[in-house]
């Protein structure tokens, strides 16, 4: 049997419900559990964290209380704070099947593996207009999760280290404007429609993952 990416969706009650039938599976920040209480989050989905305005006691809080899949430690921003984002990683760890530690600080370039223990998931910002990772993607040599990004980007960045699963919003959003994914570019949808344009970007999302199989697979 082959290896697949697991793809992850944050959002409210519908999205997760049509995100099913593609194969993703349920996500939530911290801050706005409403929407997993009534679906099966436990050990199936991803705790995001709200990375602007970041508190570690109602991340492991949440975490506790959903069992996630996975969820993301706070950003390594600065390579001093290494040790204490390690230790809320392991914290982390009691409630999540895997963590993610994201690497970011410049000073760690070529040398991510011997900051970040290898029981931990590595995680990569896709970088956006608000920001994203600036260490190189050849940098990233094992698993490694990516974080947010259009879907387009992210496939290309699975081209230069070993993905496992992603998270995505971002077509969500263009959803709500009558806008897709037709699965090489976002454009207006010919018929319209905010479930349509939803699942017509699950479809062609999901498929330009197709023949991408990963080098491990985290379950």
């Amino acid at each position: 049997m082959s290896r697949v990416v697991l793809k992850f969706v944050a959002h409210g009650r519908k999205v997760i419900g049509i995100a099913d039938e593609f194969g993703w599976r349920p996500g939530a920040r911290y801050t706005n559990l409403r929407d997993v209480r009534d679906v099966p989050f436990l050990r199936r989905g991803f705790l995001d964290i709200h990375w602007k305005s970041y508190s570690f006691k109602r991340h492991i809080e949440a975490a506790e209380l959903t069992r996630p899949f996975l969820t993301v430690a706070r950003d390594v921003e600065c390579v001093s704070d290494i040790t204490d984002i390690l230790k809320e990683a392991e914290m982390l760890k009691k409630f999540s099947e895997h963590v993610i530690v994201v690497p970011k600080d410049p000073k760690m370039k070529g040398s991510i593996d011997q900051f970040i223990p290898a029981d931990f998931l590595l995680g990569y910002s896709v970088p956006t207009k608000y920001g994203g990772t600036v260490l190189p993607p050849e940098d990233f040599r094992r698993p490694v999760h990516l974080l947010g990004g259009r879907p387009d980007v992210q496939r290309a960045l699975a081209n230069k280290m070993p993905v496992v699963s992603f998270d995505c919003n971002r077509f969500t959003f263009d959803a709500r404007f009558g806008d897709y994914f037709d699965g090489h570019k976002f454009r207006p949808h010919p018929k319209g429609g905010y479930e349509v344009c939803l699942r017509d970007s699950f479809s062609n999302i999901t498929r330009l993952w197709a023949d991408y199989e990963p080098e491990a697979e985290i379950g």
